[in-house]
């Protein structure tokens, strides 16, 4: 059974928001799901993904039903764009992808203020 390849973000973070208006400009985007998790308003997101967990870090679900987080999942949705495909593939590299997994934790404190700085 194939799923549809579904992003998860925060629709409510101006950040964020800005940031996946970008992505759904890109060709490709409509060929992906986009969900806006603020608009959930308890429970699970899809199974195995609460909605309080989908809000802090950012996620994707791929195709088979995986669940991927933070810098990996970038690297996932930039595979899906045409535009951004190399970048992904890129990403995705095992000595990179730790990189990018490690430079996403360091964000996520950030991510507050730069909510607040981009209001």
């Amino acid at each position: 059974m194939t799923l549809p390849f579904t992003i998860f973000y925060d629709g409510s973070c101006p950040l964020c928001r800005r940031e996946i208006g970008f992505y759904q400009k890109q060709i490709g985007a409509d060929q992906l799901t986009w969900q806006d998790v603020s608009r959930i308003r308890s429970g699970d997101v899809v199974e195995g993904l609460s909605c309080e967990t989908a809000m802090a870090r950012f996620h994707i679900r791929t195709e088979q039903g995986d669940l991927v987080q933070g810098g990996l999942a970038f690297a996932l949705l930039w595979q899906k764009l045409p535009r951004f495909r190399w970048l992904g593939l890129i990403a995705a590299a095992r000595p990179l992808r730790w990189a990018l997994q490690g430079g996403y934790r360091l964000f996520l404190p950030l991510r507050p203020l730069l909510q607040k700085l981009v209001r």
